[in-house]
């Protein structure tokens, strides 16, 4: 009876022991393995440290503008179309509205305190020219950022459209290859990544797809988007191979935007001629007829002798 209890307790004991040996090397990463978890943790890191960068100085800066909250709710009530246009340029925060009024409002305190360096007699007229100017800095600074976001969205979704034909073409869905384009543009085009992107969630939280794709036109404000969703429209409606009329439109934006480049190279003539007739023709000038100017004015010089 002991000898076969004995016999019973070595043999649990060795199959717990290979268990645990196969359980150990089943759990030990190849050399790459370690290699990409390290970096994928590094990335995570260094984007969860950015954030809470990001979070901290937010909220110093709410904190520091509190007292402001009056006037921001002044100028709120005078501009409703705010958010929308900070949406149009990108910044789709909550707080993102609180902190353009805000710099708006600290922006002709900024010109003011430059006007004192000028003359004194001159300080007021100065106060008063950049106080107002300053005023509107931040506007033109949302014009700017609104119109290159359109710009590279108007870039990048030739190359979109291109990818998502393949992808269709290769067997996946349209809401399966937006979601995967959105992945594979970021790097290159991360505005219209983020757009493609915002189309995925609106649909997963059901949303219906015409109404994701009108969403987006009217985030982007971009003719080329809104006529690439009334194509979309219109596919859906009659029924016709969407991958077809995807290609079609890819190689008709692609067509304009070769005409728009050329259009620009063309350009480049007319804009030449202000800094050849500031900057190089006087140089030129200064080189090619200084020699003789000196000449002849020695030359009245001797005969006034």
């Amino acid at each position: 009876m002991v000898p076969t209890l004995i016999a019973i307790f070595a043999a649990v004991a060795l199959f717990a022991a290979i268990a645990l040996v196969l359980l150990l090397i089943a759990q030990e990463r190849s050399p790459t393995e370690v290699r990409l978890a390290g970096l994928r943790s590094r990335y995570h890191d260094a984007d969860a440290t950015e954030a809470s960068e990001k979070r901290g100085v937010q909220d110093a800066f709410t904190m520091a503008t509190r007292p402001l909250a009056p006037f921001r709710d002044w100028l709120k009530s005078r501009d409703d179309q705010l958010a929308h246009r900070l949406g149009l340029a990108g910044y789709r925060n909550p707080e993102d509205v609180e902190t353009f009024l805000s710099l708006k409002l600290l922006a002709p305190v900024v010109g003011i305190l430059v006007a004192t360096f000028a003359a004194p007699e001159d300080i007021v007229l100065y106060a008063v020219i950049l106080g107002v100017a300053a005023f509107f800095v931040p506007d033109i600074f949302l014009i700017y950022k609104t119109s290159k976001r359109k710009t590279s969205i108007g870039r990048g979704l030739p190359d979109a459209l291109d990818l998502l034909v393949i992808c269709m073409e290769a067997g996946l869905g349209i809401d399966q290859a937006v979601l995967r384009i959105s992945k594979e543009i970021q790097p290159v085009h991360p505005e219209l990544s983020e757009e493609l992107s915002i189309i995925g969630y609106e649909q997963r939280a059901g949303k219906p797809r015409l109404d994701a794709w009108r969403s987006m036109a009217d985030r982007v404000e971009l003719d080329t988007v809104n006529q690439f969703v009334a194509m979309l429209v219109q596919t859906e409606r009659l029924g016709t191979p969407i991958a077809k009329a995807l290609g079609t439109f890819a190689d008709g934006l692609r067509t304009r935007r070769l005409l728009l480049a050329e259009e620009q190279a063309a350009k480049t003539t007319i804009k030449l001629i202000f800094p050849l007739a500031i900057f190089i023709f006087p140089a030129l000038f200064v080189v090619l007829l200084g020699p003789g100017v000196l000449s002849i004015l020695k030359t009245f010089e001797d005969l006034n002798r």
